[in-house]
C-alpha cells in the first residue's frame, strides 16, 4: 500500500512538472507556426536519435550483464536489459533518480540475486555513470573557458553548482563502495538508530542477517578492487553509452537541415547540460533541462527553430527514454515475476 502511495505521488509530481514546464515553454508562442516548422522535418535523421536512446538503455544492461558474470552470477542479456529499462523508468519519474535503484534491486532480487551483490553492482553503475559527467565537467572547466563564455555563460552557475554536486556523489560513493567498514558501520548503525527511535523493532534475527548480508557486501568489495581492469571496461562502455544519448541532439540538428555545428561541439553542449542538471530533485531535470537548451542553443539553431529544436531533443533524450522503459518495465513485472514464480 505505501509502496502504491508513493507510486502515485511520483507520478503527480511528474505531471505537475510536465506542465509547468509546458507552460513556461509555449507560454506566449505561435503554437501554429511551431507546429509547421515540425513538419519540415527529415524524419529520417530522427531514426538515428532514436537508435542512441536505445543504445543508452542497452548499454547499462551490457554492464550489468558483464559484472554479474564476473561475480559468477548467471542471469542472460535479456533480463539485464529488462533490469536495466527498470532502472531508466522509475529513475525517469522520481526526483534526482532516487527510484531507479531500488526497482532495480527488487527486480534483481525476485531472480534470487544476492541483495549484497545487487547493491554493488549497481552502486558501481552510478559511480561511473557520474564519473563521466564529472571528467566532462572538469575537462570544462578547466581547458573550456571560451566555450562556458560563448555558450554558458549567462547561466554557468548552474553547471558549476552541478559539477560541485556530482563531484561530491562520486565521493562519497566510492568511500561506501570500496570501504566496506564505512559501509557495514553506517549500515549496522543505521539500523540501530531506528530501533532507538522505534521505527524498527529490535530483532536478532535481522542483526544476523545484516551480519550475512555485509560479509557478502565485503567478499564483493574485495572482488571489485581486486578486478581493476574489470571497472576499466566499465568506465569505457559507460562512456559511449552517456555519449550516444548527448549525440541525439546532433540528428535532430541534422533533421532541421542545418549545417556549420561539429558533432563533437553539439555533444559537448549536450553533456553540460548533463552537468548541470543532473543532480537536481527534477524527474529528468524536467523544466531546467529546457531553460538551459534555450540559452545554450541559440547560436547553433537560430531563434527560429530553437523551441521546435528542443522539442525533438527533448523528445529524444527524455520522452522516448521514458516510454521505451515504460514498455520493457511493464514487460518487467510480467516475464520476472513469473520466472520467479
Amino acid at each position: 500500500m505505501e509502496n502504491k502511495k508513493k507510486m502515485v505521488f511520483n507520478v503527480l509530481f511528474l505531471v505537475l512538472i510536465f506542465a509547468g514546464t509546458v507552460y513556461g515553454v509555449f507560454h506566449g508562442e505561435d503554437i501554429g507556426q511551431i507546429s509547421d516548422i515540425l513538419q519540415t522535418v527529415n524524419p529520417w535523421w530522427l531514426v538515428p536519435g532514436v537508435a542512441c536512446v536505445v543504445v543508452f538503455i542497452w548499454g547499462e544492461s551490457i554492464i550489468i550483464h558483464y559484472m554479474m558474470r564476473n561475480l559468477g552470477v548467471k542471469v542472460d542479456r535479456g533480463t539485464c536489459f529488462l533490469f536495466s529499462s527498470v532502472g531508466f523508468f522509475f529513475s525517469c519519474i522520481t526526483p534526482s533518480a532516487s527510484g531507479g535503484q531500488p526497482a532495480q534491486i527488487y527486480y534483481m532480487k525476485k531472480k534470487k540475486i544476492p541483495i549484497p551483490v545487487s547493491t554493488q553492482v549497481l552502486l558501481i553503475v552510478t559511480i561511473t555513470y557520474k564519473l563521466v559527467l564529472v571528467l566532462l565537467g572538469l575537462g570544462i572547466a578547466i581547458f573550456g573557458q571560451s566555450f562556458i563564455h560563448t555558450y554558458i555563460d549567462d547561466v554557468q552557475w548552474v553547471f558549476y553548482l552541478g559539477l560541485v554536486l556530482n563531484v561530491v556523489c562520486v565521493v562519497g560513493m566510492v568511500l561506501f563502495a570500496f570501504h566496506p567498514s564505512l559501509a557495514k558501520a553506517f549500515v549496522v548503525n543505521g539500523s540501530r538508530l531506528l530501533e532507538r527511535m522505534k521505527f524498527l523493532r529490535h530483532k536478532k534475527s535481522r542483526e544476523e542477517k545484516l551480519a550475512a548480508s555485509m560479509e557478502k557486501y565485503n567478499q564483493t568489495a574485495d572482488y571489485m578492487v581486486g578486478h581493476f581492469g574489470m571497472l576499466v571496461v566499465v568506465f569505457i562502455i559507460t562512456v559511449v553509452q552517456r555519449f550516444s544519448l548527448f549525440a541525439a541532439t546532433w540528428f535532430v540538428y541534422k533533421a532541421f537541415g542545418l549545417s556549420g555545428s561539429s558533432a563533437w561541439l553539439i555533444i559537448l553542449m549536450q553533456g553540460a547540460i548533463a552537468v548541470a542538471v543532473d543532480m537536481l530533485p527534477l524527474p529528468g531535470g524536467m523544466g531546467i533541462s529546457e531553460k538551459l537548451f534555450m540559452e545554450m542553443f541559440l547560436p547553433i539553431f537560430g531563434s527560429t527553430l530553437l523551441l521546435p529544436g528542443m522539442i525533438l531533443s527533448r523528445g529524444l533524450g527524455y520522452y522516448t527514454e521514458l516510454m521505451i522503459s515504460a514498455i520493457f518495465t511493464v514487460v518487467a513485472s510480467f516475464v520476472i515475476g513469473r520466472r520467479s514464480e
